[in-house]
């Protein structure tokens, strides 16, 4: 093991549970006792952390009732679960039958997205546990490139700024330190490294001399959720785009690891590709040229219509497939685990990183048949799966607490 690192628990390894349907708040507490307790079984531990996805109007019920937050605290103790970081990227209907651009609404220029957020937020301060120094809620990058324009832009930074004051506010009440934490995605305002570098460094403390907010809240309640299937479907690398996120002083509060599609020939692998059109989420494609612009587009049923778009090299393809996978289909689709490996190796090179780890493979149901679950038990062995891949990948690099 690197010295001074601080190895993960196995306990604190979890999964997104935007993979199950969570609308309500029924289903919230459906979703604890079918799925993640059971996930937690099967991985024989006495306790998990748990990364929940709850809707906004769920989330409305929760802080605004007592006895129904005391319900859902009574689930996650009877499912010996433990609340320490949340999806805040989908608001509602993320299991639609078509979510698409959607997914992005309402975007951070619209007041019901900072209401929603720092609902949670007062939500995950009442379930974190005191050992927890700090819990995490990840979301959208500011919006969906294609709709955003100056004076949306200007208000999602007057409304971040906001809810970090916020968050500043509900630590100094409760004394729980809560962080949101951006998810860069293609497609969207920030898809890049440097995007994100530039909103921490420039715009952000810009708006903030505009604003009554403190630096100090910034720094302390912003940061950065890096989704590992995001920025290799960007052609990033995850090691130099953390280390330059960290140089730039922006806490990395939250790493989601998921894995993209690879075609390493995209005329080969055209018709495998098919089985990957689905109507529910948008699957962005993007490939490189020689000089190393990105191209692409914006789902992958359009990318294989459009015969423009360069077949003489690799289509990344935004659509998780599970961690573990390095082929899909010897030689025509291959998966980017090799960026997550990449990932946990600078966490083994930079001991003062400890951010929260969620595998986050929501697409299990829509994957092609034969790699698709059919019932529940097929879905929750698929899930301690990757999990166990990932406490060997962490062992291997003397990162798990058990490997010592």
């Amino acid at each position: 093991m690197s010295r001074g690192v601080h190895p993960w628990r196995r306990s604190e390894l979890t999964y997104c549970s935007n993979v199950h349907p969570g609308e309500t708040l029924a289903a919230v507490i459906a979703v604890l006792d079918q799925h993640v307790g059971a996930v937690r079984a099967l991985r024989s531990l006495d306790v998990m952390a748990s990364g929940l996805w709850i809707s906004a109007a769920a989330a409305v019920r929760l802080r605004e009732s007592a006895a129904t937050l005391t319900e859902f605290c009574a689930a996650l103790a009877r499912n010996q679960i433990e609340l320490v970081t949340m999806n805040g990227f989908p608001y509602g209907a993320f299991h639609a039958a078509v979510v698409k651009e959607r997914v992005y609404r309402p975007d951070w220029s619209d007041p019901r997205r900072a209401a929603y957020t720092l609902d949670l937020a007062e939500i995950l301060a009442a379930c974190l546990p005191a050992h927890v120094t700090e819990g995490t809620i990840s979301t959208l990058p500011l919006g969906f490139a294609p709709d955003w324009e100056p004076s949306r832009h200007e208000a999602a930074l007057r409304q971040l700024l906001a809810t970090a004051g916020e968050l500043a506010g509900l630590r100094k009440r409760t004394g729980r330190s809560i962080r949101l934490c951006l998810e860069m995605e293609p497609g969207c305002v920030l898809d890049r490294s440097d995007q994100l570098i530039r909103l921490f460094a420039e715009e952000l403390p810009a708006a903030a001399r505009r604003s009554d907010v403190e630096a100090k809240a910034v720094a302390q309640h912003l940061g950065v959720c890096f989704d590992v299937c995001h920025q290799a479907v960007m052609f990033e690398r995850p090691a130099e785009s953390l280390q330059r996120i960290a140089d730039a002083g922006i806490a990395i509060g939250k790493i989601q690891i998921s894995s993209a599609l690879e075609a390493l020939d995209p005329e080969l692998a055209s018709a495998a590709l098919e089985a990957y059109v689905e109507p529910r989420y948008l699957h962005q494609v993007r490939c490189q040229r020689a000089d190393g612009t990105l191209v692409g587009e914006t789902d992958l049923a359009v990318a294989l219509d459009n015969r423009t778009l360069p077949r003489s090299s690799a289509w990344r393809i935004h659509f998780h497939v599970p961690v573990q996978v390095r082929s899909l289909q010897a030689g025509v689709l291959e998966t980017t685990r090799d960026a997550i490996e990449e990932t946990l190796d600078f966490l083994a090179n930079q001991p003062d990183q400890r951010p929260h780890l969620e595998v986050e493979t929501y697409t299990w149901e829509l994957l092609p048949e034969g790699l698709r679950p059919a019932v529940d038990a097929e879905l929750h062995q698929g899930l301690a799966t990757e999990l166990a891949w990932l406490e060997q990948a962490l062992g291997q690099r003397g990162l798990l607490e058990e490997a010592l």
